[in-house]
């Protein structure tokens, strides 16, 4: 007779973090220069590693945004904003209200936040899923995916607790123009670059 080894299910406890907690573990050092890490739902999380085409097509859009808005606004390019107390993700664009003293007192908040653009290869799916549900949630109005390899702009407005009601998709020969400034208008192509 074989005996069979009963088996139990064991629960997982998961240790969710703060961006306070956060904030310390980077004093502390406990990241490796070129950590790679965002907060998103208490728990730390990857990013995508950034490749060529993602370097120069958000230089491209930093140039744009920055000849466009000029001095309007605040351009954060590739820096954690706080949506909640645990949730510090790291966009490509964040474009923040002009505030004379640049935020050096207390972090731009959601509604100081104008429009937030990922620029999207790899990540892809993670920034239509899980971006998508978290800036919404956090009230953004306009945000957009540089979707790399569709070539194409999705534009997502009308925020809801999960995600956006509404998205719109700008293929090249079209303009488009953030919600905060309706009167700036970009050009797709412009955006995108030349195909290789």
């Amino acid at each position: 007779m074989e005996l069979v080894e009963e088996t139990t299910q064991v629960e997982i406890k998961r240790r969710r973090f703060t961006v306070a907690d956060y904030l310390r573990m980077v004093e502390a050092e406990l990241f490796v220069e070129g950590d790679r890490v965002e907060l998103i739902e208490g728990e730390f999380v990857e990013m995508s590693p950034i490749y060529i085409t993602h370097i120069s097509t958000l230089n491209r859009l930093v140039w744009l945004l920055s000849n466009a808005l000029g001095k309007q606004v605040i351009l954060s390019v590739q820096n954690p904003v706080q949506l909640s107390e645990d949730n510090l993700p790291q966009p490509d664009v964040a474009v923040f209200r002009f505030q004379e003293k640049f935020y050096s007192e207390q972090p731009a908040e959601p509604e100081d936040i104008l429009l937030i653009i990922e620029v999207a290869d790899t990540s892809l799916r993670y920034d239509r899923r899980v971006k998508s549900a978290l800036y919404g949630s956090a009230g953004i109005a306009d945000y957009w995916i540089v979707n790399l390899p569709g070539r194409q702009i999705e534009v997502y407005r009308e925020p809801r607790p999960d995600g956006y009601r509404t998205v719109t998709t700008y293929a090249p020969g079209e303009t488009l123009s953030p919600l905060a400034f309706d009167d700036v208008v970009l050009n797709v192509d412009d955006v995108l670059g030349t195909q290789a």
